[in-house]
């Protein structure tokens, strides 16, 4: 995971990058949320589910990026890209979002907020994705996720 502060060692981190790994049962299908895993695996009922073996989990984001999350007028861009194809997914912030788990990041359509909830409100979920980042996905593509809080 990198992060990039934009500014000097106490600015708050407003960006992270999040690198993972695709698989041959990512179908992004999912009507309302996109799921990236630290697992390393994916069976086919995983419909949600665009990117394993995460090098890190909501648990491994820094605290002043979660605090900026936090706030109903946030927003929250994921930018994912693999091969030559990208999506972005912008959604808002809760006061809820806790980013503690220890597995996996699940942005949402809806206002649902557990522990791996990295973002609620989303524009896009996996069945939205661009059919040539899944197929790239499908094919084990290398996965990057940058997420931004603005």
């Amino acid at each position: 995971m990198d992060e990039d502060t934009a500014g000097d060692e106490e600015s708050p981190v407003r960006e992270v990058t999040v690198r993972a790994s695709g698989h041959e049962h990512v179908t992004a299908e999912h009507a309302s949320t996109f799921e990236v895993t630290s697992d390393d695996w994916l069976t086919p009922a995983g419909d949600c589910i665009v990117g394993v073996e995460a090098d890190a989990t909501p648990a491994d984001v820094p605290r002043s990026f979660v605090e900026a999350c936090r706030s109903r007028e946030a927003t929250i861009v994921a930018e994912f890209s693999a091969a030559d194809a990208t999506q972005t997914v912008t959604g808002r912030g809760h006061p809820d979002l806790s980013y503690e788990g220890d597995r996996s990041m699940v942005g949402r359509t809806s206002d649902y907020v557990d522990e791996r909830t990295i973002m609620v409100g989303a524009d896009a979920a996996a069945g939205d994705f661009d059919r040539r980042l899944v197929t790239a996905l499908e094919r084990g593509a290398p996965l990057t996720m940058t997420l931004r809080v603005e």
